[in-house]
């Protein structure tokens, strides 16, 4: 007997990109912590980070994506560096925890915001 297709519940598609990031939270005791982390991949409306503590699921997170100073250019908006984020998962791997996270707010800017961009088709 074959399974039943599993239903992709995502609106947006990941991208497997490996950016580091500052994940900033509390923990299950409610201490304050800042980790610098790995995300594993990312979408317009959240992204998988491996971190190492287990941390509490629909925990509120901050999330600031480094980047390198250069003279003379104009500065990155702060919203493409510092995002908010609510875990939704927090899962055992080897040596770190998949903490899966969702955006406040989708990533992407388009005229109908609450709704993913999609590919149009052309027939010819």
């Amino acid at each position: 007997m074959t399974a039943p297709p599993v239903t992709e519940r995502r609106k947006w598609t990941r991208l497997p990109l490996a950016i580091p990031v500052f994940v900033r939270t509390r923990d299950g005791e409610g201490k304050e912590f800042l980790e610098f982390a790995t995300a594993l991949n990312v979408s317009a409306g959240g992204m998988l980070v491996a971190v190492r503590r287990v941390l509490p699921s629909n925990g509120q997170v901050q999330l600031e994506i480094p980047s390198a100073p250069f003279e003379g250019m104009t500065p990155l908006p702060r919203s493409s560096r510092n995002l908010r984020a609510k875990a939704l998962r927090s899962t055992p791997a080897k040596g770190c925890y998949l903490l899966g996270l969702k955006f406040s707010r989708p990533l992407h800017v388009s005229d109908r915001s609450d709704e993913p961009v999609r590919k149009s088709s052309s027939s010819k």
